[in-house]
């Protein structure tokens, strides 16, 4: 990692720990009592947070498209939380001149009911392929609703790509469809040892 990546990895985890992270007991939409929530929207949709999002997610993308020669042509996810990632990385892309431009395509919860009565709205068309992404994977529920779209649509996954892993299940899950998960951070080092219930 270049010191100015690893700058910036610093300056992300920071500002995920100043403005997303909050002690207390929450339910989560799973249904399970946590004594930790992390929302990630307040950093994403943060002028400074979208921007390191932006550039430590396409450098680990980059990095991975690179390693294994893949032809990754966008990234999106499950609205919203995946969105302003998305937006983010793909922007960083042309303004960093990545070796892959990314464009940018998001995922419905349900299909448009009017025009094109489309679920996957963006720059997508069947035969691309992809790396689907979200903020916060836990159970990973809506990391496989966008997985399953895109394949229902005729797309690839290439890998999924998150940026905070809370390490309860959802990335093994997905890794057990036969996925690749990559992660920024983990849950520890946003909350220290302070475990979920």
């Amino acid at each position: 990692m270049s010191q100015e990546l690893d700058s910036d990895r610093r300056k992300l985890l920071a500002k995920l720990q100043e403005k997303s992270v909050f002690f207390g007991d929450f339910l989560l939409s799973s249904g399970a009592r946590s004594p930790f929530y992390i929302d990630c929207r307040l950093t994403t949709l943060d002028p400074e947070g979208a921007c390191l999002v932006g550039r430590v997610m396409n450098a680990m993308i980059q990095g991975e498209i690179a390693a294994g020669g893949l032809p990754v042509t966008a990234v999106g996810g499950l609205t919203m939380g995946a969105d302003p990632v998305a937006l983010a990385i793909g922007m960083t892309s042309w303004t960093e001149s990545s070796p892959r431009l990314l464009q940018v395509f998001s995922v419905r919860k349900a299909p448009k009911a009017h025009g094109q009565t489309k679920l996957i709205e963006g720059n997508f068309a069947s035969g691309d392929t992809v790396v689907v992404l979200d903020d916060v994977v836990t159970r990973g529920d809506s990391t496989l609703k966008a997985i399953e779209s895109v394949e229902q649509a005729g797309g690839k996954v290439a890998f999924v790509a998150v940026l905070v892993d809370r390490e309860e299940g959802g990335a093994d899950k997905i890794r057990g469809l036969g996925h690749k998960v990559l992660s920024v951070f983990k849950r520890l080092e946003l909350t220290g040892d302070f475990a979920p219930a």
